[in-house]
């Protein structure tokens, strides 16, 4: 069994040194093993010319669920980078919230595969908008890159 230490604390860490999270309003709002949310909501400066949440946004959501769910599967000494991802746009992002969940599908000891879901919160049952596969890279002992 992999020794991934206190990894809520990891992540909550990482989340915060994520400026571009913080630039579009992000929060993390769920942390498990193998799992993670991350909610942000409805801005209209993250929308593109017709007034739906813009593709760039729901990627960087995706990807960063599913990357600090890969934190919580790794050792504490390791770190994380995403080195492919493939974003299904299934449904236009509209709503006053959104939610991005990254689920690990396959851990391993040099790479990880996760899965991302992101949803539109608003009234009624929320949306899927949006799916991800990620393949994320376990980086051990590289300058300037550390968990």
């Amino acid at each position: 069994m992999t020794d991934n230490g206190d990894f809520h604390e990891r992540i909550q860490r990482n989340f915060a040194r994520q400026a571009a999270l913080q630039t579009i309003g992000a929060e993390l709002t769920r942390v498990e093993r193998a799992t993670v949310e991350i909610e942000l909501p409805f801005d209209v400066k993250l929308t593109q010319q017709h007034g739906i949440l813009h593709a760039g946004v729901i990627s960087a959501a995706l990807d960063s669920a599913c990357g600090f769910a890969a934190y919580s599967v790794i050792d504490a000494e390791a770190s994380i980078l995403t080195i492919e991802f493939k974003v299904n746009l299934l449904s236009p992002g509209r709503g006053e919230r959104f939610l991005f969940r990254g689920e690990i599908t396959k851990p391993g000891s040099n790479i990880i595969v996760a899965d991302g879901r992101g949803y539109a919160i608003g009234d009624g049952p929320a949306k899927l908008i949006a799916s991800m596969t990620s393949t994320m890279m376990i980086i051990r002992g590289r300058e300037g890159i550390s968990g």
